[in-house]
């Protein structure tokens, strides 16, 4: 099969709305010249403005290809794995932690606006910071609605302060989603409660393995997820490349 035989690009529709310029996303993760070359091709027949490739971190050319080309980079993607339940450490469940409702919506949208400033969107100065931040908030919502399989919300009593999602896979297996924690309540445990809480739902539900993708600058995500058993999978690059001056 040649390059000009398959799509090497998606165009991501949803993105595209919400950020109101053309998103499309590579879908190798790693490059050659002629397939830099035939993405580039691609993305001028199909009027992108900006392109997001994951990379494999392992492989130099890639990189080096990457740079050459004009990619940005804006994100380490660490993918984190527990592969069984005894290798889970996270204690006694906690009574603060319940399924999120309806009524806790607001309250978690504010909460994500304020949490996910770590990721790769808000590192590409392209994307306004304020849209950056409803993205999440949108997300999070999505997810009460039935994106998610469960969205659990840790409250002591006072409401909603922290949020985790949690999916089911094809395959069996399962995974975190997004994780937020009111500033307030950061640093009191609320997050260990939170990931234990999802660890054990997805557990009862049958997952295994179970994943959790964090930003390679993100260190105090992975303590969290290492406390609990978690043990790294693997290490990819997100890069951003823009064709316009959007």
């Amino acid at each position: 099969m040649t390059l000009s035989d398959r799509d090497i690009c998606a165009f991501l529709p949803w993105d595209s709305d919400f950020f109101g310029v053309r998103i499309a996303r590579a879908r190798d993760h790693r490059l050659t010249a002629a397939l830099a070359t035939e993405i580039s091709g691609w993305c001028a027949r199909e009027s992108i403005d900006c392109l997001y490739f994951l990379a494999d971190a392992d492989d130099a050319q890639t990189i080096a290809l990457a740079e050459q080309h004009g990619f940005q980079l804006v994100d380490i993607r660490l993918t984190l794995r527990l592969d069984s339940w005894a290798e889970h450490s996270g204690g006694s469940p906690s009574p603060h932690v319940r399924n999120a409702s309806a009524n806790d919506v607001e309250a978690l949208k504010a909460i994500a606006r304020l949490s996910h400033e770590d990721s790769r969107f808000f590192y590409d100065a392209h994307f306004s910071r304020e849209r950056c931040a409803e993205l999440y908030a949108v997300w999070i919502e999505k997810s009460c609605a039935g994106y998610a399989d469960a969205a659990l919300v840790f409250d002591d009593g006072s409401g909603a302060a922290g949020y985790i999602t949690c999916h089911l896979d094809a395959d069996n297996g399962g995974s975190i989603g997004l994780v937020g924690v009111a500033q307030d309540q950061q640093g009191k445990g609320a997050g260990s409660a939170l990931v234990s809480a999802a660890v054990d739902w997805l557990v009862q539900a049958g997952a295994a393995p179970i994943t959790v993708v964090t930003q390679g600058r993100n260190a105090r995500a992975q303590r969290l997820y290492q406390r609990h058993g978690f043990v790294t999978e693997s290490l990819q690059l997100w890069y951003h490349r823009w064709f316009t001056g959007s």
